[in-house]
Formats: structure tokens, C-alpha cells, sequence
């Protein structure tokens, strides 16, 4: 199926790019969550009409994304976790561990920008940690696990 990008897509494509998709990727993903649009014509010239405006819509949550990965980088951020005499935890520290403790701390981040890249953390001690906030900002935080007391 081709389609029309409405904003950028990582490994697809730029706003405005017309592309070809596996016709349920385009269904069930990217035409629901607004990321697309069917390539006809009447698409077309409605994006064509609207393409500065939107343009300036991706430039403005670029520029929002930025300003608060200039907050969060390179920031330690202490998460306490119940844990074993050999440092193990009990349990893990995930995604949403991370992304509760950074909004108590009065930042906008949603469980999904955060990104793990050895799975949820099972040990006490540092880990470094990646929060994806817009397609080109990508920001790396510390956690630094420790003991509950």
C-alpha cells in the first residue's frame, strides 16, 4: 500500500514522503495513530495545502523535544528497589519504574521513550539508560539502582 507520511518516521521516511508498506503496517499502525494517510489524489492535495503548517508542527515538537533533552542529559536519576545480601533484586526495574520516577521528578517522559537496550535491570548499581523523546533526540540518563532500606 502506498502512503503519505504525515511526520517522520524512523526507518520509513521524512514528512511528505510517499512510500510503499506492507498494507497492515499502514492499517493497524501508522494510518490509526495518525503517523499516514492512503496515497490518493484527494490526499495529496489536501497535504500539499496543509504541508507548511505541518512542517512547522514537526519543527516546533522538534524544538520542544530538544529543550528538555538538554534537561534530562546526562542526569543520575536514583531508583530503590528491594534487594538480595548479593545485589540482586527481587524484582526488576523496567521501563515504567524509570518513567514514574522521572515524571514524580517533574519531567514529561512516557514509558515508551524509554529504552533498555539489556532489558529490565535485575542488579544494584549504575545502568546506563536511553530516553528516545522525539525521532532525532535521543538523550542518555544514568540509573543508579540501590537498596531499599
Amino acid at each position: 500500500m502506498q502512503i503519505i507520511l504525515m511526520e517522520k518516521v524512523v526507518n520509513l521516511g521524512q514528512l511528505g514522503d510517499v512510500v510503499r508498506v506492507k498494507d497492515g503496517y499502514a492499517r493497524n499502525f501508522l494510518i490509526p495513530q495518525g503517523k499516514a494517510k492512503r496515497a490518493t489524489k484527494e490526499n495529496m492535495a489536501a497535504f500539499e495545502a496543509r504541508r507548511a503548517e505541518l512542517e512547522k508542527i514537526q519543527a516546533e515538537q522538534l524544538a520542544a523535544a530538544q529543550a528538555r533533552g538538554e534537561k534530562l542529559s546526562g542526569m543520575t536519576l536514583a531508583v530503590a528497589q528491594k534487594a538480595g545480601v548479593d545485589g540482586r533484586l527481587f524484582g526488576s526495574v523496567t521501563t515504567s519504574d524509570i518513567a514514574e520516577a522521572l515524571q514524580a521528578q517533574g519531567f514529561d517522559v512516557k514509558k515508551a521513550d524509554v529504552r533498555m537496550p539489556n532489558g529490565p535491570l535485575k542488579m544494584i548499581g549504575e545502568h546506563p539508560v536511553s530516553l528516545a523523546l522525539h525521532t532525532d533526540v535521543v538523550v542518555d540518563i544514568t540509573v543508579n539502582v540501590a537498596p531499599e532500606a
